[in-house]
């Protein structure tokens, strides 16, 4: 089959974040299928661009015989106006682009979350092309931003509760990476159109290697440093034990809380923790070998209500997987 995925955030392991669709493409591929993954390079927590598009609105890259194709899209910062327009971009470029590329009519079509616009996107072009749609909820919009204080009589808020309930009724599939999502998607369809199908994780990435013995017991964070990252904790802990020298504190990320916590580290003048830029998706694995603990903690907030399927954990949970096999090849 010829499988087309829209999803604004995609990203491939050369750059920080999750790799969900490049991860499930790989094993389409191993299958006999053909992928095109449609995203924007406009990074959703570096806020920069990662292209270079010249004059272009587009690019096409072949990576690893996946075909991707990135979407140029206006900068944003937080999650403001300005986000909405990139969202609203990328929606628009995709319906006018993707038709004048002329590739091969797709066998199925999935648009997937954060924001339903993308999905939209996805479900305009399946009735172009008079294949199957199926949408993936990731986020479940509007109701996370509602949790997350908007009031729900917002304008934007409404207009995408609207949007919302239509792509439900109109695509053939629903799926979620999120276990509990039919708690609220079904309140608007039949279970048997719900599929759950949660993150992973490719163990080909991670490179088995003994840890190597420091001075210091590392505990690291990786991944986006945002408000339900609840990092201001870790800092703290970082504070209390920062008579202990023999500890140190890593986080490694990006996201809307970064300078708040280099601002709590330099008030606090704390000497045991480190705030780091982000690294690929690929040196992951690096960072979590060469530490002691890892640490992942939510805030307690009705966004979790759903159900979770963090990329951070699948990392963390192949991070254990290789300290078993380490002490299989290393210590018996």
């Amino acid at each position: 089959m010829n499988i087309w995925i829209f999803n604004h955030h995609a990203l491939t392991p050369d750059i920080s974040g999750g790799t969900r669709h490049y991860d499930f493409a790989k094993e389409l591929i191993k299958r006999g299928h053909s992928v095109t993954i449609v995203a924007s390079s406009f990074h959703y927590s570096k806020y920069k661009e990662m292209k270079e598009y010249g004059d272009k609105e587009y690019l096409q890259e072949n990576l690893d015989g996946l075909n991707f194709i990135w979407i140029k899209t206006p900068p944003y910062f937080g999650n403001g106006i300005s986000r909405v327009k990139n969202m609203l971009s990328y929606t628009y470029k995709v319906l006018n682009i993707i038709p004048k590329l002329h590739l091969k009519d797709p066998d199925i079509i999935i648009g997937s979350s954060v924001h339903l616009f993308a999905v939209y996107a996805a479900y305009k072009l399946s009735k172009k092309y008079n294949t199957p749609f199926i949408m993936e909820v990731r986020d479940i919009w509007p109701q996370t931003l509602i949790d997350m204080g908007i009031s729900k009589w917002h304008p934007f808020i409404i207009v995408l509760g609207w949007l919302e309930k239509y792509l439900y009724k109109k695509t053939d599939r629903i799926i979620s990476n999120l276990p509990y999502a039919f708690d609220h998607i079904g309140k608007f369809v039949s279970k048997d159109k719900f599929i759950w199908i949660s993150n992973g994780v490719d163990l080909d990435n991670i490179n088995y290697m003994k840890k190597q013995e420091t001075d210091k017991f590392t505990i690291s964070y990786t991944g986006a440093i945002g408000v339900a990252n609840n990092l201001a904790l870790l800092v703290d802990v970082a504070e209390r034990l920062k008579d202990k020298k023999d500890i140190f504190f890593r986080i490694v990320g990006d996201g809307v809380q970064k300078e708040k916590l280099k601002e709590l580290v330099k008030l606090k003048k704390l000497k045991n923790i480190s705030i780091e830029d982000p690294v690929a998706k690929n040196e992951v694995s690096k960072i979590l070998q060469s530490s002691d603990v890892l640490y992942f903690n939510l805030k307690d907030s009705p966004v979790f209500n759903y159900g979770i399927s963090s990329n951070k954990l699948f990392d963390y949970m192949a991070f254990f997987l290789s300290l078993i096999i380490q002490k299989k090849i290393f210590y018996e």
